[in-house]
């Protein structure tokens, strides 16, 4: 067998290869600067109070996600994705980043593969609303849709392999993507924007779940910060969070899909973590509906079903605390705005056409806010 290296050769018992690319490096750093540029001319988003009688002692806000340049939380979760990208070496020029979604977090990834100049896919269920199809495809993005939401995953990784692409898969990556320990995370924003309250430390944060990464870097950071507030996460109906966490049971599935678009899934996403979490609610969609027309009456605001389902849990925990004689504050999410939604949770024969009665849940929120009593 012939020496590889030969006596006396410099770089002897050496393997040397170098794969950097000088060009791909520019680009890498290019791309890097405008995500970060983005962050670095975007304001806070706002952190709005709800109308409570001052008396109860319990102060309600909604942080407004809405307000982000793609109009929804997704947004800061997109960077954050594209950025771990990015600095992963997985996300190349001229090659597709493809994501399975419900469709905000496509929009928001549409939008920052547009900025850094590479293709995107989107991988989603038929049903996801129109507008935000027609969102994703006014960033440039491209909609993939399927009949059977529970494919997205595979169909995203297959769309990936096939173009050289790179599978963006918010549903593993969420959680690790995100400082969680600051770097002006949605949980250090919050409480920098709480400071000058009254009570300036909620007693609960109230985060719905789709992949799970917002309610895990607000628990962690409040771990972190060796806070005393409580992490509470409503999930919809079709969704298996809620038997998973009681359970204790990480495979846990459930059949079909979540009327409640962004939160909610089929199986145990690899970015909720079920132990950062001290309680969980199971909210009927039509209360979930009731909730979001709720707060539109209350602040003229509309917003998606999703902020409906963290809504109802907070305005229960409020209830509780006042009935106990509990003082405190409780911050909830609004997450992305109602006309996405127009022709779902706005529209009465979208209800009807889904069996959903919100009359009951919304008696029980009218109640609540002149009496003080909940019924629901």
């Amino acid at each position: 067998m012939s020496d590889a290296f030969p006596a006396g050769a410099p770089g002897r018992d050496t393997l040397d290869v170098d794969r950097s690319d000088p060009g791909h490096r520019a680009w890498l750093k290019d791309a890097v600067r405008k995500v970060q540029a983005d962050s670095n001319r975007s304001a806070d988003t706002h952190l709005i109070s709800f109308p409570l009688p001052e008396q109860w002692g319990v102060d309600l806000y909604l942080k407004d996600e809405s307000t982000h340049p793609t109009g929804s939380l997704k947004h800061r979760l997109a960077r954050s994705l594209f950025l771990y990208g990015l600095c992963n070496g997985w996300i190349r020029p001229g090659r597709p980043v493809i994501e399975a979604s419900s469709g905000s977090t496509a929009v928001s990834e549409a939008y920052f593969a547009k900025l850094i100049g590479v293709p995107f896919i989107a991988v989603m269920p038929r049903t996801t609303s129109s507008e935000k199809t027609r969102l994703i495809e006014f960033h440039g993005g491209r909609c993939h849709l399927v009949d059977d939401p529970r494919s997205v995953y595979e169909v995203s990784a297959a769309l990936a392999a096939e173009s050289g692409g790179h599978y963006m898969d918010q549903f593993t990556y969420a959680e690790r993507a995100t400082d969680w320990r600051g770097n002006n995370n949605i949980a250090e924003s919050v409480y920098e924007q709480m400071r000058l309250e009254r009570f300036p430390e909620p007693a609960w944060i109230v985060a719905t779940a789709g992949t799970g990464g917002t309610s895990a870097t607000i628990a962690r950071y409040i771990r972190y910060t060796q806070r005393d507030t409580r992490v509470c996460v409503p999930d919809p109906e079709n969704s298996c969070f809620f038997d998973g966490w009681l359970r204790g049971d990480n495979e846990a599935r459930v059949e079909g899909s979540s009327r409640i678009e962004g939160i909610g899934r089929p199986r145990m996403e690899p970015s909720f973590l079920p132990t950062a979490v001290d309680r969980m609610m199971k909210v009927p969609d039509a209360a979930a509906v009731a909730a979001v027309r709720a707060l539109e009456r209350a602040i003229g605001r509309r917003a998606g079903g999703s902020t409906g389902t963290g809504l109802w849990s907070a305005l229960k925990i409020v209830s509780e605390m006042a009935a106990e004689g509990r003082t405190g504050s409780v911050v909830t999410l609004i997450c992305d705005p109602g006309d996405r939604y127009l022709d779902k949770y706005y529209s009465d024969d979208w209800l009807a056409a889904q069996g959903l009665d919100i009359a009951p849940y919304t008696r029980t929120i009218e109640t609540l806010l002149a009496t003080g009593d909940w019924t629901g």
